[in-house]
Parts: C-alpha cells; structure tokens; sequence
C-alpha cells in the first residue's frame, strides 16, 4: 500500500531520472484515495492498476477546481488559494493541506533556478493578486520576502516613488535584486521612468488583468528591456491549481522549465487522450507532484510547446475555456 508519507520523502528527492516512475506511484495513490479523480477514471473506464506509462494517465480537467474538492485523503486544509476571476464568474479553489510543505516546494523550485533567497532584496510589484485573497502568487512571495535578509524587501502597491529609491540603491550598490511583478504593473512602471536596471532581475508573472491590451510575451518583453536597460527579462509561470512553477532567464528563445517536482506534456487539441510530438502545438497537461494531497495530474487551458529537453512554451489559451468542461463529469 503505497504512503502519503513515503511519496513527501521521494517528492524532496525527485530527480529527471526518477520523476516518471514517482509520477506513476502517486497515479496509483491518487487514483485510490481521491474521490473526484476515482470517479473521473471510473467514467472514462480506466482499471489504475492496467496504467504503466505517465501517456496512459488521464489528466483532470482544471474545470472541476471550479466546482469540486479536490483532496486525496481525508483532511481539513490549512488553506485556500483561489483564482481571480471576473464578478460572477465562478473561481477556482485549491485546497492546501500543509502550508510549510508548499512553502517548502516553492523555495525548492526557485533555489533550483536561482541563488539562495535570503541572498536577495525582494521586491514585489503585485496589485492585482494584493487586492483580492487568497492568492498562492501572494503567499509564495510573502515567504520569499520573509526568507530575506534585506529589511527593504517588501510588496509595493501604490507607493512606486519608494520603490524606485530602492532600485536605484540597490542598483547602485550592486545589492542582489529581485523584482518580481504582474505584467501591466511592470509596464505601467516603465512608462513612468526609464533606468538603468541592469544589475537586477525582473521577473514578470504574466497577466494583464483586464488592466491593459494583452500583449505577446516577446513583444512585452522587448518593451521591459529597453525601458530598463537589461538583456532578458525572466517570467515565472504557476497557477492557483498547482503547487510548483516554472522560470524562464528570458533570451531570444525564452522558453520555461519545471521545478523538479514540475513536468509538462502536450495533448492534441482535438483529442484530449492523445499526445503531440515535440515542437507541436498542444493543450499542455501539467503533472505537479507537489500535489500530493490533491490531484498531480490536470488538463490545463493552456495551449503551449514542449521540447525534448523537457524545457517548454506558452502561447495562450483555448477559446472559451471557461465552457470546454469535461461531459463525462455530471454529478
């Protein structure tokens, strides 16, 4: 009988080499002991126990954080993230067990990537994520912040004289920096001044809001770069469903890679049970095994590229997402 407690210990071990065969293991977990996904593979037909290749697991829907609990186990969460969402449309909520453990996660995947936290000044650039709850974006920062040895890391929310001062400083003084902001508020920043930024990382998490005309990533970024005199532009990529993310250090083909406990496949669109070749275009299926406690396996709306060497791209999303619910489900 396989343990929540034994896949934690192989989760902060996973490697490349290991992850399928972990991914499998927590398939078989979870198949067991969530209801919503149990069922989900009961109405598609498939016996967990005849599945032995992570192309062979089905993929949840994201719709169902909608309207369902999603938990593997029987327990009470120390959390809720939800996701933004417009008045009156339903959001989703993912429930979180252990706090520490994806606090723990998050600090894994950017150490992955990154040097030490606590060697950098963060600062966050997030109105629209501050302005609501229970945003998993606004906790992982907090941490972040909180893990650093630098007392001016901080949110920022409408006070950007202050945090020009800082970056500037910071910039001066060749203090390691991390600027970290959703899309249109780094724009609305660099149309306010232009600076010499060189020395810092800015990192954009993606995401109009409704705030501005969406834009390419490309085209944002070149627009980032020249405003404040760096060479690429880093981009964090994570959503309210999942517990791991992935970077991108930007470059002229700027393409994202996973956490350790993050991999990527891509469905075909018009056959969700059916998977691309590398390079081609597809809906991208996440396998977050930082979701122990709920489901490691969901079917984004996201369409994307993934490559061989387990790197991968994000181009937007499926039209009318919102209404492209898995039929099997009716509760």
């Amino acid at each position: 009988m396989i343990k929540r407690i034994d896949l934690i210990k192989k989760i902060r071990r996973v490697t490349p080499e290991n992850f399928n065969a972990l991914a499998l293991e927590m398939f078989q977990y979870q198949a067991l002991e969530n209801p919503v996904y149990h069922r989900y593979l009961g109405l598609l037909g498939i016996a967990a126990n005849e599945v032995h290749d992570i192309e062979a697991i089905p993929f949840l829907p994201i719709q169902l954080f909608k309207n369902h609990s999603i938990k593997s186990g029987d327990w009470l969460p120390e959390a809720t993230f939800t996701s933004s969402g417009t008045t009156g449309q339903q959001t989703s909520q993912h429930e979180v067990r252990d706090l520490s453990f994806y606090q723990e996660n998050t600090l894994r995947g950017f150490e992955y990537f990154y040097h030490k936290i606590n060697d950098y000044c963060v600062l966050a650039l997030l109105p629209s994520y501050l302005e609501r709850s229970g945003s998993s974006l606004v906790s992982m920062v907090d941490f972040f912040i909180r893990q650093s040895r630098y007392s001016q890391s901080g949110f920022f929310l409408k006070n950007i004289d202050e945090l020009l001062i800082i970056l500037r400083k910071n910039q001066r003084e060749g203090i390691p920096t991390l600027l970290i902001g959703v899309s249109f508020a780094l724009l609305d920043l660099a149309e306010k001044t232009k600076e010499d930024f060189s020395n810092i990382i800015i990192m954009e998490t993606g995401g109009m809001k409704g705030r501005r005309k969406e834009m390419i990533r490309a085209e944002l970024h070149e627009v980032l770069c020249k405003s404040f005199n760096v060479n690429q532009i880093h981009s964090e990529y994570g959503m309210t469903e999942l517990l791991s993310q992935a970077y991108s250090q930007g470059g002229e083909q700027a393409t994202f890679q996973g956490a350790p406990t993050l991999g990527v496949l891509a469905r075909d669109i018009s056959d969700p049970f059916a998977y691309v070749d590398y390079g081609r275009t597809g809906g991208l299926n996440i396998i977050d095994l930082a979701n122990v406690d709920t489901c490691s396996f969901i079917a984004t709306d996201d369409l994307g590229r993934v490559y061989a060497n387990r790197r991968f791209e994000v181009l937007g999303r499926f039209d009318n997402s919102d209404v492209r619910g898995c039929n099997l489900m009716v509760f």
